[in-house]
Formats: structure tokens, C-alpha cells, sequence
């Protein structure tokens, strides 16, 4: 009895802490740390700020990291191996791991990497990971149209390198030259008076070349880029809207998917008290 009392008293506080962190204050409370850090690791980049409130900065910055550390250990704490489960969690996690590492010495570099934690906005913010999440989910159409660029960027590589490479080597003189120079048509950076008009004074119809890449390669190829990409998050739209009953917000999805768990979790030691109970009770008929 003394430990089915300690269970639900470990119950209910875990579900006292799961509130917690999933209540809006506290979410808006680490938001604006994490905005406020980000602001102060500005700061001391400025040498004046450091020589007249460095050791302020220092402090603050030692204290927001604190703060995170805590948060992760409660998370830790409420979810338990259901805090792996959640791949933004993880992230969280990494992110503060980062900046525990001592950075002096050799390992000194890793200062800068404190930044890093800026990016815990997206795991903090829906419509951010939302928007992460669409593009993840946009990886295989876009690695398709990165591919077909390659080729298409390969094509004309090798056909700008015959045409113009002897004259205009510095552009052309190789697969290599020709391909960076074609990425600067591209972006259309200085791609007329830059190049093409430098290279129609010796042959006069390479507009008849540029032109056509131009069209296919800037406003064909990259539009299908982010026509995937918009696709994708439609799609995740529609999957989150079917899944995710309508004026529920992201904390209340992780509290019901937790408690939904725990139902789980005490079912199946229900089933195995069950088979015990009937295991004992064949041994004293036989």
C-alpha cells in the first residue's frame, strides 16, 4: 500500500510539473530569456559594452543557462523516456549541451557557438517549427530539383565552355569556371553587363545561349523549388488540422498525449498484476 501511495503521489507531481512547463507563462518566460540572451551575447561583441559591463554580461549569460539547464531536467523529470520521443525536445537538449562545454583553451571557439541557443526559438514558437518541419518534409522533391539543376548546370557548362572558354577564359576556361559563372547568371548578379554583354563583343548571338538558361534555370527550376516546399506545407496543414481538434494549442496536444501514455503504461501493469495473480493461483490448485 505504502508504494501504490508513493506511485500516486509521484503521479501527481509529475502532472504538477507537466503543467508547469507547459503553461504559457513559463513558455513565455524561457521565449523571453532566450531573447534577452540573444541580445546580451550581441552586446558582447562590442568592446566597449565588455569593458564597461562585461562581468554583467557574463553573469547573465551564466544565469540564462541555468535556467535552461533546470528546464531540460524538468522535462526530463515530466516526460521521462517520452522527452526522446519528441525530436524538438532533443534539439532543446543538444543546444544546451553545446554550451556546456567548457570553452577554454583549445576549445575556446565554442564561445561562439553560444548563439546557438537563439535557435530554441523555433522548438518554443509552432508556426516556427511549423515551418521547419515543411521544409523537412519538402527534402525529397527538393534533392529531386537539385538534381535536375545539377544537370542542367552541367549541360550548359560544358556547351559555354566550348563556345566561349578560348575567348573568355577567366569566365569559361573550365567545367568549373563555366559552372560558377552560369550560378552568377543565375542569381542574376550583374549577369548583363558583368558577362553576357562583355561576351556578345566577340559572339554576337550568346544571348540566343544565356537567355534560354536564364529562363530555365531562374525563373523555371527555382520556382519548382518553392513550389515544393509550398506544397509541403499545405500538406502538413491538413495533417496537423485532421489530427489536432480545433482550438487546441501545443500544450494541451502534449499534456493529453501524455496522460493517454500513462493510461497505457498503467494497463499494461494492470494485465501483468493479472497474469501473476493467475499464475499463483494455478500453482496452489496443483
Amino acid at each position: 500500500m505504502n508504494t501504490e501511495a508513493a506511485d500516486v503521489q509521484g503521479s501527481s507531481f509529475r502532472q504538477r510539473v507537466l503543467a508547469l512547463i507547459e503553461s504559457q507563462r513559463f513558455q513565455g518566460f524561457i521565449i523571453a530569456l532566450i531573447l534577452l540572451n540573444a541580445i546580451s551575447l550581441g552586446m558582447e561583441t562590442s568592446d566597449t559594452l565588455m569593458a564597461s559591463m562585461g562581468s554583467w554580461l557574463v553573469a547573465f549569460d551564466s544565469a540564462v543557462l541555468v535556467v535552461f539547464v533546470i528546464e531540460i531536467a524538468l522535462k526530463l523529470f515530466a516526460y521521462r523516456w517520452r522527452f526522446f520521443r519528441d525530436p524538438w525536445n532533443v534539439f532543446d537538449m543538444a543546444i544546451v549541451t553545446i554550451a556546456l562545454i567548457p570553452s577554454s583553451g583549445p576549445l575556446a571557439v565554442l564561445r561562439a557557438l553560444r548563439i546557438l541557443r537563439v535557435l530554441r526559438l523555433i522548438s518554443m514558437l509552432p508556426r516556427l517549427r511549423f515551418v521547419v518541419e515543411s521544409l523537412l518534409r519538402a527534402v525529397p522533391g527538393i534533392s529531386a530539383i537539385a538534381g535536375l539543376l545539377v544537370i542542367i548546370f552541367y549541360v550548359f557548362a560544358v556547351m559555354a565552355t566550348k563556345l566561349f572558354g578560348d575567348q573568355h577564359a577567366e569566365w569559361f576556361g573550365s567545367i568549373g569556371a563555366s559552372m560558377y559563372t552560369l550560378f552568377q547568371i543565375m542569381t542574376l548578379e550583374s549577369w548583363s553587363m558583368g558577362i553576357v554583354r562583355p561576351v556578345m563583343e566577340t559572339h554576337p548571338l550568346a544571348w540566343s545561349f544565356f537567355i534560354p538558361f536564364i529562363l530555365i534555370a531562374t525563373f523555371t527550376v527555382l520556382n519548382l523549388f518553392i513550389a515544393i516546399i509550398v506544397d509541403a506545407m499545405q500538406a502538413l496543414d491538413k495533417d496537423v488540422s485532421e489530427t489536432v481538434p480545433e482550438g487546441s494549442d501545443d500544450a494541451t496536444v502534449r499534456s493529453q498525449t501524455m496522460v493517454i501514455d500513462e493510461l497505457r503504461t498503467e494497463l499494461r501493469e494492470i494485465k501483468q498484476m493479472l497474469k501473476e495473480q493467475v499464475a499463483i493461483d494455478r500453482g496452489r490448485k496443483g
